[in-house]
């Protein structure tokens, strides 16, 4: 309950002070270096030339200034050594706290120019400190302060891990993440980057905010003042503002001599800066900082109190002198600004400052995408019919991180409705004895969240309910497990579930489904064999695919010379790493060539270039009928306008094709075969492909898994056969092999010729060459009076077949449905007979990926 009502409020303070301190966070790195920006675009002002006799004494440069100016310093900062220009303020008008800025040569005692950007630094700590709305603003930003120290331990306290002693967890970035999961680790890891540096932003920044903090600061970490003294307010200021004038304050004398010789004798040689302030009228002390050259920060000043007319030291505190908690009141605005650590320190708080906005637009969209998912659990669960709930309804638990298990939950609900089935669906949190003891049947849709935890709304079901010694043998389920493959403990949650189930003698309906990152094919599996449950079809897909653009990096045709149609080589390369498996399929949105659009158009008096929408984006005319389906006839499109045309015609479907590589590649691959049709034009997927997609074009990708295909657990021999373009899907079970270090493969691969059609033929080679294959039996069909096929080989081969399967071997075939696939699986019959190859299939050792 805790965590929950924690994290409702980091989200909602989070998408209503994240602008805020997005925007403070901004400004505040601006003004961070606002001095060394304005001597970069103002050097021939705030840059001096340095003189070996020094800068002027004290009385003499302001004798010079307010001679130059016609008016009296009030205030002015002054380095002995730098090449820095000296800032001096003059008196103020009437009713002003602070007089005209000017800048000084304090070697010569020249006023300088004007400076350019001072009034934008200045609207920069404005905005910082009050959003520029005065009072008010002060007040919105002290509370968005507050609210960063809350987000700080709310998010270490709800990102806290399983493996908390593990550095990678909180600190490593996987940018192989995509969507809501690559948003929530940047917001999360990067969040931990931050999170020091935010809480020291906020501890400083609320100095500033409120007066209560800033006395409570002073009482906590303040020394005591010395018998006789009482403390100055605000001593941990550093830099106290001016004081207002008083009109009833005799006039103001300060013997500048006396006070300059004064600070000498204080400061010694050693003298690197100072800062006069002189009160608004007589009888008051003025206040002198001076900074020496070993100086711990910009803010380790030295303060004097003195009498301005005859320059007598009243109270003389030194930075040193002072205890450690008090030298850090002092240093707020250096902890704040980070030039307590010097410039390193500076400029990690500029970074981190800038940083600010990441959080608040990665926080909107994990807001936006939970807002999704529950619109899409409300229109699941609206289709759902749980008023007639009885102890013979299917139960069906989920536990959701992101909102996608209990969508899931409830679509599986609808569908078990549809079929006539009652059902209850219920959070594992809700699940006790009572429940798991009623029900008959149940179907379990849980997700694991981060490498192996149970959900947040699932804790308290695996800390209190799993590991009981309850009797459930009368109850069946199915276990629909999602969760995120690039995890080591992938699923581990539903795993645990499942053990669990298992151990208490719960009997499942069909084996588990474990689904990868919302993978659309395990998806359909789940809903196929509910199907089965219910006897009912699902009508759709739950989900659309979702298409990533990848770029075209190599195109190598493989069978130059060759009689049949030419077959390519293609490498393509992702926007954003990804993963995939061998064995894996790709789905590719193929594109119409330029020609076929040119020839549609002619004649409908349509422009390829006019504007049209096309799924919400604007783009030309025979852009978008790239994507479409191109009728034949026309007679019926002709005189509709251009976006009509587009809206009346049907999108392309997708053509798939086996992944000729592994992840490890850094390139996805594939082996296609250009495709004619009797007009002699190319096929749409194949064409687009091998001949219309230019070098460094980007087409339309989707990876699909294909478990079915996938490698074996165990290490066992393995059988590979194929013909064609099926060398696609073998090559990268065979690249996935070598790489883990298995080499009892055989690979039976069959085409027209050798000298022009063995495909990849020398990296073949190279791998029987040197122990990776261990076989290589190839059959070539028209190198001979009678064609050989590759299960013609394989039966000349039968006795060593025989003795590979004997020994555990995985027999693997990828190729032509037509032909090829249907040989061979004959051909093992005949070999192992029926019930042995039967027995293959049930125990996943003959797997078959054709076309």
């Amino acid at each position: 309950m805790l965590k929950k009502s924690l994290f409702q409020l980091h989200w909602f303070f989070g998408i209503t002070a994240g602008l805020v301190l997005a925007l403070m966070g901004i400004t505040g790195a601006i003004w961070s270096f606002q001095e060394e920006l304005l001597r970069l675009f103002n050097a021939d002002v705030l840059k001096v030339e340095v003189r070996q006799e020094g800068v002027l004494p004290l009385p003499e440069l302001v004798r010079r200034a307010e001679l130059a100016q016609g008016d009296k310093v009030a205030m002015l900062w002054v380095d002995t050594h730098a090449d820095t220009a000296a800032r001096l303020f003059f008196t103020p008008p009437p009713g002003e706290r602070r007089g005209e800025l000017r800048y000084a040569d304090p070697y010569t005692g020249e006023l300088k120019g004007e400076v350019t950007g001072l009034g934008f630094f200045n609207l920069m700590l404005q905005l910082h400190r009050f959003l520029a709305m005065g009072d008010t603003g002060r007040q919105i930003t002290g509370a968005c302060t507050l609210m960063l120290i809350f987000f700080c331990l709310s998010g270490l306290y709800l990102r806290w891990p399983r493996r908390a002693l593990n550095w990678r967890v909180w600190l490593s970035f996987d940018w192989a993440k995509k969507g809501r999961a690559f948003n929530w680790d940047l917001h999360a890891v990067a969040g931990t980057w931050c999170l020091l540096f935010y809480l020291l932003f906020a501890l400083t920044g609320l100095f500033w905010s409120y007066d209560w903090y800033r006395e409570g600061l002073n009482k906590l970490l303040a020394d005591k003042p010395a018998a006789g003294e009482q403390h100055q307010r605000g001593a941990g200021r550093g830099r106290p503002g001016p004081q207002a004038a008083d009109a009833k304050a005799a006039p103001l004398v300060v013997d500048y001599d006396a006070i300059w010789s004064n600070l000498k004798d204080a400061a010694g040689p050693r003298l690197a800066s100072y800062n006069l302030r002189l009160p608004p009228g007589g009888g008051q002390p003025a206040t002198l900082f001076y900074l020496l050259d070993d100086s711990a920060h910009e803010r380790a000043f030295n303060t004097v109190t003195l009498d301005p007319a005859t320059g007598q030291i009243k109270r003389h505190e030194r930075y040193t002198d002072k205890s450690f908690k008090a030298q850090l009141l002092q240093s707020v605005y250096a902890l704040h600004v980070g030039s307590y650590f010097g410039l390193p320190g500076r400029i990690i708080l500029t970074i981190a400052s800038l940083t600010m906005p990441l959080f608040f637009v990665t926080g909107w969209l994990l807001y936006l995408d939970r807002r999704r998912k529950k619109r899409q659990v409300r229109a699941a669960r609206g289709s759902v019919d749980t008023a007639n709930a009885s102890g013979d309804s299917w139960l069906i638990g989920f536990a959701s991180q992101s909102g996608l298990a209990e969508q899931l939950a409830w679509q599986s609900a609808g569908q078990l409705q549809a079929a006539g089935l009652p059902v209850q669906v219920r959070s594992l949190a809700e699940l006790g004895e009572d429940e798991l003891r009623q029900a008959r049947r149940a179907l379990f849709v849980v997700s694991t969240f981060g490498d192996g935890e149970a959900p947040d709304s699932a804790r308290g079901f695996e800390r209190k309910v799993l590991g009981q010694p309850w009797a459930l043998q009368h109850l069946n389920y199915a276990l629909l497990a999602l969760g995120d493959r690039q995890y080591p403990h992938f699923c581990g949650f539903a795993r645990r579930l499942q053990a669990w189930l298992a151990e208490r003698g719960a009997t499942t309906a069909f084996s588990p489904i474990e689904v990868d990152s919302a993978d659309q094919n395990a998806l359909q599996q789940w809903q196929q064999a509910l199907g089965q449950l219910t006897g009912a079809r699902p009508l759709a897909a739950w989900q659309p695919p979702s298409y990533g653009n990848w770029r075209l990096v190599r195109r190598e045709r493989l069978n130059p010379g060759s009689q049949g149609a030419p077959v390519y080589l293609l490498g393509l390369s992702a926007e954003h790493p990804s993963v995939w498996d061998a064995g894996d399929l790709v789905e590719v949105l193929p594109r119409h060539s330029q020609a076929r659009i040119d020839a549609f158009l002619q004649g409908l008096g349509l422009d390829a270039n006019l504007p049209v929408q096309l799924e919400g984006l604007v783009e030309p005319l025979g852009q978008a009928l790239a994507s479409r389906q191109l009728p034949t006839s026309r007679e019926h499109l002709v005189g509709l306008h251009a976006q009509a045309l587009v809206d009346s015609l049907i999108p392309l479907g997708a053509r798939e094709y086996s992944i000729a590589s592994i992840a490890s590649d850094g390139v996805l691959e594939l082996i296609v075969r250009q495709e004619r049709h009797a007009d002699g034009s190319l096929g749409l997927g194949s064409g687009w492909l091998t001949e219309y997609l230019p070098m460094d074009g980007h087409a339309s990708l989707r990876l699909r898994r294909n478990s079915s295909f996938h490698l074996p657990a165990a290490s066992v021999p393995m059988v590979l056969i194929g013909n064609g373009t099926g060398l696609a899907g073998l090559r990268s079970l065979l690249k996935a092999r070598i790489a883990s270090g298995e080499q009892r493969n055989w690979l039976l691969f069959g085409e027209r010729n050798r000298a022009h059609d063995l495909l990849c033929g020398r990296e073949l080679q190279g791998w029987l060459d040197s122990g990776d294959l261990a076989r290589l039996d190839l059959a070539f069909s028209r190198d001979q009076a009678e064609k050989v096929y590759v299960q013609d080989v394989l039966l000349q081969q039968g006795e060593e077949l025989r003795r590979w399967v004997a020994e555990g071997a995985c027999v693997y075939v990828c190729g032509s449905l037509q032909g090829m696939a249907g040989g061979v699986d004959a051909a093992l019959k005949g070999l192992l007979g029926e019930e042995l190859v039967e027995r293959l299939i049930e125990d996943g050792r003959y797997r078959r990926d054709v076309y």
